[in-house]
């Protein structure tokens, strides 16, 4: 690998993300835009994302170098989000990164966005290091991990529907929340009784896989059971109740991971690992528990060049016709 920072851009979903890490896994800029326009809509709409990416992605990689004290000529490497993620979206960030590469002559690596969150406390100054199990939650995916090292991950789990993050947006929004539903959430929680309602947390289930379709339909059918003015009146006991079922689905299932494997160490990462009673739950479990901060949890550039570090670049000569991929192709990067 070339001396020098690294470049990273990541753009897989509606956050414009360019950040600047040195090798040895120091932060020096982190830049995050994120696109205000998905509110009104409930979700992130593709084709409006991938539009804001192309008007903010230049801007964005421009206020890391600066925020970084570097300039292109100091780069070593660049490095981008390739999947899995919105194709349109993913594409403005892999495009940049080509033509960063190319006329630069800086070898390219493309990183898995899943690894990103599974490595994202390996950077300082947390530097959470392998071995240990991992368990991403974000808006898009849910799995456990066993990961011996950087570059040696074993699949665990994962959801057999829908992702903990989508199911705390949908359940939020059932509660009349805006989008993202899980910051609102997490407040409204914070004044109800997480007991008043027995909500499932898929126990049935068996081994390291988890499910929240079922737990998203509990808590319609429990609305379509009250009138408007309880609803009203039960609102932060509903959402406190949700809440702690995913936490305990998902607590549950790392339980099993940690016997299984026989490791006593857990990182946690995806947008889900910034909610305060899952840090809380997972702190409880009498392992040593790596939670990176809450800028390293969401979408972010930071996560992919701390992957990146551990990844051989693409070959100069399949550099331009690289292509995103829309679904996980994992098996291809990690051994």
């Amino acid at each position: 690998m070339s001396a020098g920072p690294i470049l990273a851009i990541e753009t897989s979903c509606d956050d414009t993300c360019a950040a600047v890490v040195t090798d040895d896994g120091g932060i020096l800029s982190n830049v995050i835009s994120s696109q205000g326009i998905h509110d009104e809509y409930g979700g992130v709409v593709p084709e409006l994302a991938a539009r804001a990416h192309v008007e903010r992605c230049d801007l964005v990689i421009a206020d890391a170098l600066r925020t970084a004290g570097v300039g292109l000529d100091d780069v070593g490497r660049v490095a981008v989000t390739r999947g899995p993620g919105l194709l349109g979206a993913l594409l403005v960030g892999v495009q940049a990164a080509k033509a960063i590469a190319l006329a630069r002559g800086l070898p390219l690596v493309a990183v898995d966005h899943l690894d990103g969150h599974l490595l994202a406390g390996t950077l300082r100054p947390t530097s959470f290091d392998p071995p240990f199990v991992a368990l991403v939650a974000s808006g898009g995916h849910t799995f456990l991990s066993r990961v011996d090292a950087p570059d040696r991950m074993t699949e665990l789990g994962a959801t057999l529907d829908d992702a903990a993050g989508e199911a705390i947006d949908k359940g939020a929004r059932m509660l009349g929340l805006p989008y993202p539903g899980g910051p609102h959430l997490e407040r409204l929680a914070a004044d109800g009784d997480p007991f008043a309602f027995d909500f499932p947390v898929a126990r049935g289930v068996a081994g390291m896989d988890s499910s929240f379709a079922g737990l998203k339909t509990a808590l319609l059918y429990r609305l379509r059971d009250m009138d408007d003015a309880e609803r009203e009146r039960r609102r932060a006991d509903l959402a406190a109740s949700y809440q702690r079922a995913v936490v305990e689905s998902l607590a549950i299932r790392v339980e099993r991971a940690l016997e299984a494997t026989g490791l006593d160490r857990l990182a946690v990462g995806g947008g889900v690992a910034a909610n305060g009673p899952l840090r809380e739950r997972l702190r409880g479990l009498g392992v040593a528990v790596g939670i990176p901060d809450r800028s390293l949890c969401t979408d972010n550039a930071a996560m992919i060049a701390a992957v990146a570090r551990f990844r051989p670049p693409v070959p100069t000569a399949d550099v331009a016709t690289l292509a995103p991929y829309a679904t996980g192709q994992r098996a291809e990067v990690v051994a």
